[in-house]
């Protein structure tokens, strides 16, 4: 076993040099208590050290669609595993049964994760089910993810501020919402834009349409660069690019289920010009002639 795999699984934490250290405090889960827990975007390696700990140490798992089936792999045989995910357009688990079930599980005595994608705090209702747990006299923890906005930035290479282009960052639902959300929203946005703002819509490919005409509307740039990010943080990650004029078409193309990003701002070409300078590398030219790695390792080395 690999230090990593010893914090994860094991007591032992590791210090800032990468040492295992002993006696220091660890995060251990209570019998009885919740932890909602982040997953983060995609991935096992895109959790955190500390959530992938917690988990490890579940004897409930209550967990949502978005969980990749290699961060399951970290609970034991003898965890319970409770599929609770919620999915557009699909029948789904209602909010007030997930509830109950967390609070049957921690009476029982158990230690509890509820593993939601990305953040527990983006738009991820943890708050929602640690007040319902609290008012039952249930005590829960919050464990940090990776949201999707941050992972799908990364791996995409599309940075959600840049100097003198996008000062701030709006994380905005893209979910039907009421007949009043619908008419305020767009003027919102363009105020938003105006001020430098990247907009990531969240969960937005089928209201697409709505968003590209109500920033029309409102007199946004019809040229103003969308990326579509489906899958985000995977490796079957899909990237779309489009402009506000030419979303809504651009929607209709994208056949994978997967989730799917939507990031509206001047960024999204910064990472398209990236991408394409990337692209452009020959690593292998790169390499020294004279000299392998390991012969370059060796000289620093005995150096």
């Amino acid at each position: 076993m690999n230090s990593v795999d010893a914090m994860i699984k094991g007591h032992q934490p590791i210090n800032s040099l990468g040492c295992l250290t002993d006696g220091l405090p660890t995060s251990e889960l209570q019998a009885g208590e919740v932890a909602i827990v982040g997953a983060g975007c995609g991935q096992l390696d895109l959790m955190t050290i500390k959530a992938a700990r917690i988990v490890a140490q579940a004897d409930a798992l209550v967990f949502d669609s978005l969980v990749s089936n290699d961060i399951l792999t970290l609970v034991t045989p003898s965890c319970q595993r409770h599929f609770v995910g919620k999915r557009c357009g699909q029948p789904s688990v209602k909010q007030e049964d997930i509830n109950a079930l967390l609070l049957s599980l921690a009476q029982q005595g158990l230690k509890v994760v509820r593993l939601k994608g990305g953040d527990p705090h983006i738009f991820g209702r943890g708050s929602e089910e640690a007040l319902y747990l609290a008012q039952q006299g249930i005590r829960s923890q919050f464990i940090a993810g990776v949201t999707a906005a941050l992972g799908c930035a990364s791996s995409t290479g599309i940075p959600l501020t840049f100097r003198g282009m996008a000062r701030s960052v709006t994380l905005i639902t893209g979910t039907k919402m009421t007949d009043a959300d619908n008419a305020n929203a767009p003027t919102q946005w363009q105020a938003l834009l105006t001020a430098q703002s990247t907009l990531v819509f969240y969960m937005g490919k089928e209201q697409a349409a709505s968003i590209s005409l109500g920033l029309l509307d409102t007199q946004c740039a019809a040229n103003l660069p969308v990326a579509f990010v489906t899958n985000g943080g995977r490796p079957n990650q899909i990237v779309t690019y489009a402009t506000v004029d030419s979303m809504a078409d651009a929607a209709l193309t994208i056949k994978d289920s997967g989730p799917t990003l939507i990031i509206i701002g001047e960024v999204v070409s910064v990472g398209q010009q990236l991408s394409a300078l990337l692209d452009d590398i020959d690593f292998v030219s790169q390499q020294p002639e004279s000299q392998t790695h390991s012969e370059y390792e060796c000289e620093v080395l005995y150096a």
